[in-house]
């Protein structure tokens, strides 16, 4: 079936009969894990929201202001995905999301710009290609690719734009001879039924299910923003068209900003700057390295000349890191003391090192005091902790260890 979004990917609104309406489960991410909702499958006799498929995400919008959560195509139906349910035979209003529909429209029609001249000037063809929430890929069928051919293949598409070149669907029913001279990438392989070709004026023709501009000049821009390595002999890559390019932009705009008033000059200086910094940076991670040797020196001379020698020992620092700790151990060199390291402030780390018996014992107990995760291994056991106001009640702990 050809929905009324494919007839017309410029429609916003449209009036459809409810089908069906059913309960059902969705599974979708909420905060990165994956969890089922409970939700109502809707089925309308026709519809201007796009159904995912084809490398194109689905449309996102309205059932009578309810809100369309996703919309997935099964067999030649669209199913609307809803939190709440529709009586069947009503007639809903459908609204869609327009600023995603025409971000949609704009990547998808520019991949097909892009894969046909990328086809026809070099040879690559496109194996896959994936729309995603900020940037596109392209899978090209070519083990290399240099930045010349990127910056060409790049003037040749924006060049088309410009010459606003038509594009127009056509729909075939099938065994139709003419879906011969079109090619069959985009194509869905449960599709049934009609086939939509999309033409660019003078450009290619091709099989495709998802929506489209009317015109290439309605892409406004195309920035191929680079290329890598893909699977074995594929290059991806990655591009913007349209208002992406332009949010791009934007936001390179206001980082650059930002850089002026830090850096305290224009975008000309801003590489030479930052490279002084670095350079600033580094000289000074090194002396502070050298200070915190010489700090480390001194206090382990202190500990060896206590009289008498310690069988526990005890180090916080809420000004260093595990470097300090590794540093300490190293100068020291002494298996049979009992040494509990806790670095930073209100979270840190732990390090619990000396007789295998004893580390056993207290570091999964010094671990709990102090809110962390952590493991051992032989005379070490260290831990991420969340909770050094505890300091005191793990030092106090593992003086026990003297007794």
């Amino acid at each position: 079936m050809v929905f009324a979004c494919q007839r017309d990917s410029f429609l916003k609104e449209f009036t459809s009969l409810v089908v069906s309406c059913n309960p059902a489960e969705y599974k979708t991410n909420i905060n990165g894990k994956k969890q089922k909702v409970n939700c109502f499958e809707v089925i309308l006799k026709d519809t201007i929201l796009f159904p995912e498929g084809g490398g194109q995400p689905c449309d996102y919008g309205l059932l009578n202001d309810i809100p369309v959560i996703q919309v997935l195509r099964r067999g030649s139906e669209a199913v609307h995905y809803v939190e709440k349910p529709i009586n069947e035979g009503e007639q809903v209003l459908q609204k869609v999301d327009w600023e995603r529909r025409l971000d949609h429209m704009q990547q998808h029609s520019g991949q097909h710009l892009i894969t046909a001249l990328a086809d026809s000037e070099f040879g690559y063809s496109t194996t896959s290609w994936w729309l995603g929430e900020e940037i596109s890929f392209i899978e090209l069928d070519t083990p290399k690719m240099t930045v010349e051919e990127l910056n060409t293949l790049e003037e040749i598409v924006n060049e088309k734009i410009r010459q606003a070149l038509s594009v127009s669907v056509k729909v075939y029913e099938e065994g139709d001879p003419e879906l011969t001279e079109s090619r069959t990438r985009g194509l869905p392989k449960d599709h049934k039924g009609s086939v939509r070709v999309i033409t660019i004026e003078n450009i290619e023709s091709n099989m495709c299910c998802g929506t489209h501009v009317s015109n290439l000049a309605q892409l406004q821009v195309v920035k191929l923003m680079g290329f890598e390595k893909g699977k074995k002999n594929k290059i991806n890559m990655n591009f913007l068209v349209g208002n992406r390019v332009l949010n791009k932009i934007e936001k390179l705009y206001k980082n650059e900003l930002s850089l002026n008033l830090l850096l305290r000059n224009g975008p000309d200086m801003h590489q030479e700057l930052i490279e002084k910094l670095q350079k600033t940076v580094k000289i000074s991670n090194k002396k502070a390295d050298l200070m915190m040797k010489d700090l480390v020196t001194l206090q382990v001379k202190s500990l060896k000349s206590m009289a008498p020698y310690p069988k526990v020992y005890t180090v916080h620092r809420p000004d260093a890191e595990i470097d300090y700790i590794n540093m300490f151990i190293k100068e020291l060199n002494d298996p049979n003391i009992l040494i509990l390291f806790t670095v930073g402030e209100k979270d840190g780390h732990m390090v619990l090192m000396g007789p295998e018996d004893k580390v056993a014992e207290f570091g999964p107990k010094l671990a709990e005091i102090l809110e962390g995760k952590g493991n051992g291994k032989g005379n070490r056991y260290q831990a991420k902790v969340k909770n050094l106001k505890n300091v005191n009640k793990a030092e106090l702990l593992i003086k026990e260890a003297a007794l």
